[in-house]
């Protein structure tokens, strides 16, 4: 995966994708954001609920699993002592279909939680992440 971000003033940035598709990213407003897009950490949080709800719909198709409405919510909890880590992330799956069974449904979370969402794996694996600079003119 590769991507780019372009400073857009402020605090604000977007995020262009190797798809082309970009993505707004902005600070809190008492880090000296406007507000106008969801931080950093958000779009990290919620692309882990993404890639798991994209594993489970695949998965639940596999099985002839009848999907009518599907929402996925995630929390995280802060560290006190560094609101800015997360102890710990919870995702919370709410499936509707038409006569949808429970062991199909555990089995396909399951599944992309252990096997399938890179997202959520990198959260939980260590990874080795390198910065450089180049100062153009």
């Amino acid at each position: 995966m590769d991507g780019e971000l372009v400073w857009k003033g402020n605090m604000l940035f977007e995020g262009v994708a190797t798809s082309g598709h970009a993505i707004l990213f902005d600070a809190a407003p008492e880090s000296g954001g406007n507000d106008v897009a969801a931080r950093p950490m958000e779009h990290l949080l919620l692309a882990v609920a993404a890639c798991t709800a994209f594993d489970v719909v695949a998965i639940l198709r596999k099985m002839k699993q009848e999907l009518t409405e599907y929402r996925v919510r995630i929390h995280a909890e802060r560290r006190a002592e560094h609101p800015r880590h997360f102890t710990e992330v919870t995702i919370e799956h709410i499936l509707k279909g038409t006569h949808l069974d429970p062991a199909a449904v555990e089995r396909a979370v399951r599944l992309s939680d252990e096997k399938y969402c890179s997202a959520s794996a990198t959260l939980r694996v260590p990874v080795t992440v390198r910065s450089a600079f180049r100062i153009e003119e």
